[in-house]
């Protein structure tokens, strides 16, 4: 099994809108996402909540079958379409894969 942590800091102002709105819609996207391929286990985006210590402003925390699971996931046509709005309005983003037996 593969896991896939993504946490994204966001940009203040970006594509027309402020932090907090495009928060939802970058979680909406991911939700979005979250049965593309065969071998997804676990798919879970949220939003830094109020209150609750966060230093981003997204996560992503996934769980993949195999590594060929995540391969197809992260080139699916699906997931490819979504990446340039990341990129438009990420200041920051930090990822880490690794494997569990």
């Amino acid at each position: 099994m593969i896991k896939h942590i993504v946490f994204w800091k966001l940009k203040d102002h970006a594509e027309g809108a402020d932090r907090a709105t495009n928060a939802l819609k970058l979680k909406a996207l991911l939700d979005s996402c979250s049965d593309l391929v065969p071998g997804i286990l676990k798919f879970e985006a949220a939003v830094a909540q109020p209150g609750l210590e966060a230093t981003y402003d997204i996560v992503l925390y996934s769980e993949f079958a195999s590594r060929a699971a995540l391969d197809a996931y992260q080139n699916h046509p699906e997931h490819v379409k979504i990446k340039p709005f990341f990129g438009a309005v990420r200041e920051a983003r930090q990822c880490m894969d690794y494997e569990v037996q």
